[in-house]
């Protein structure tokens, strides 16, 4: 006799809860093997696809295209062979970190082969919802309202604090009620179409339906601008947590130098035109900011505050600011320090390709220890970078154009490049900061400089 198994999405490591359904590799009815996959999702990090630890028929799948969910909410249900003599259905075990398949799931509403499960629909505090229990006014409706919440995300405990919604007034489209972001936001939606306020807390008196003439209430204390909303989600959402957080606990300092690099083109150049795989820029700086990490060790480490301890790391794992079609990335170099210009050149190529494709892996895009920042690609000479957290520093490099300069006493036209250093003042001093960027400088002006460290 087949048995209905249900697939949960699995915790995808590096402390992501939720992630979004891209697309949909299987559909209902689809006969799927072990460890094929069946969904493509989207993390604030990277691009996953989703293996199945079960081999079966697709009997059903939860959430549609873009809709987000929580670590731990069904994915699909498969209807699987007998079961094995130990009672347990086959599987592989061979899934994402965090997520075992030794334990028979949690048995929950069968599904019926080809039955579409869109997301439900929530009730916002008296706002009737078409198909909703709240709708045909059944008791069953209310359930979850009392008692503890059913929520697990943070980020949606947040949005409905910050938005004055009362959480116990919602019901929720995820497993055994459980409130998603997408419940909050639509609830948020309803309140605001109907003009009034978000749900009042339990106990409290609902307040009375404003007269024609008063102003339309207001979903948060402040009015809401009007204007194109877009969600801080996926990859700008990650952004912009990250950079918030740098702000908040880092104390940065910028110091920045003009630098002829004349000489650092034109050693390229010669390189390149030596035959042989080709040299990129950004591996020459890279090498020369491993070699500057090397003098200067302050500038590769990170603050433990608990311990009140700076703990200055013995690799450098390189990370660089690369901007594709889903936003700001940064893809880190492993063993930066270990490897010369051609493999730096190598792998810049290979995980800018990832990037740009949206194939970029959890482990790739976390781990750095320094960030070089080239922002002269867009045309721009200065900046003043907001560090990588839990990172201590940043080297930004702007773009290099022609500029009278004073060459060996004499007025020529030079190749020139602003370089800016952002460093955690608490790891250092400017002392430190100024000699390390100097040292870079250096390098710049004088490749032959490098040579001693080699």
């Amino acid at each position: 006799m087949a048995q209905v198994l249900e697939f949960k999405l699995p915790d995808l490591g590096e402390g992501l809860t939720e992630a979004e359904i891209v697309r949909w590799l299987v559909q209902v009815g689809d006969v799927v093997a072990v460890d094929q996959p069946v969904v493509e999702v989207e993390t604030a990090k990277a691009m996953v696809d989703i293996p199945c630890p079960y081999g079966g028929v697709v009997t059903a799948r939860f959430g549609e295209e873009g809709t987000e969910l929580p670590v731990g909410a069904p994915l699909l249900t498969v209807a699987v062979g007998a079961p094995a003599p130990d009672g347990e259905a086959e599987g592989s075990g061979n899934v994402l970190v965090g997520y075992g398949t030794s334990q028979a799931p949690a048995r929950r509403r069968r599904v019926r082969p080809g039955e579409s499960v869109p997301a439900v629909p929530v009730e916002v505090a008296g706002v009737p919802v078409a198909g909703s229990a709240a709708a045909n006014g059944s008791a069953a409706g209310r359930e979850g309202v009392e008692g503890p919440v059913p929520v697990i995300s943070p980020l949606v405990r947040r949005l409905a604090r910050e938005n004055g919604l009362d959480l116990r007034e919602l019901h929720g489209s995820g497993p055994d009620g459980l409130i998603l972001r997408a419940d909050v936001e639509y609830a948020l939606r309803a309140a605001a179409v109907q003009g009034r306020t978000a749900a009042p807390a339990a106990g409290t008196q609902a307040p009375a339906a404003p007269s024609p003439t008063a102003p339309s209430a207001r979903i948060s204390s402040s009015a809401a601008p009007a204007g194109i909303r877009v969600p801080l989600k996926g990859v700008r959402g990650a952004v912009a947590d990250k950079l918030s957080r740098s702000r908040r606990e880092i104390p940065d300092a910028t110091c920045w130098v003009d630098t002829d690099a004349t000489e650092l083109v034109r050693a390229r150049t010669a390189m390149n035109a030596a035959g042989g795989p080709k040299i990129s820029l950004i591996a020459l700086l890279a090498r020369i900011c491993t070699a500057a990490l090397a003098r200067f060790p302050e500038l590769n480490s990170t603050v433990d505050m608990e311990a009140r301890e700076v703990v200055q790391l013995d690799h450098v794992h390189l990370g660089f600011a690369a901007q594709t079609d889903r936003g700001l990335v940064v893809p880190v170099v492993r063993d930066a320090h270990a490897r010369d210009a051609e493999s730096l050149t190598a792998e810049f190529a290979r995980l800018t390709e990832a990037a740009r494709a949206g194939g970029l892996t959890p482990a790739e895009l976390t781990g750095g220890t320094f960030t070089l920042n080239n922002y002269g690609v867009f045309g721009v000479d200065g900046s003043t970078p907001i560090i990588n957290h839990p990172e201590a520093a940043m080297l930004g490099v702007g773009r290099i154009i022609p500029k009278p300069w004073v060459h060996e006493g004499e007025l020529a036209v030079r190749q020139v490049v602003e370089l800016a250093l952002t460093f955690d003042h608490r790891v250092c001093d400017g002392g430190t900061a100024g000699g390390f960027l100097r040292y870079v400088a250096d390098c710049v002006e004088h490749p032959a400089v490098l040579l001693r460290t080699l």
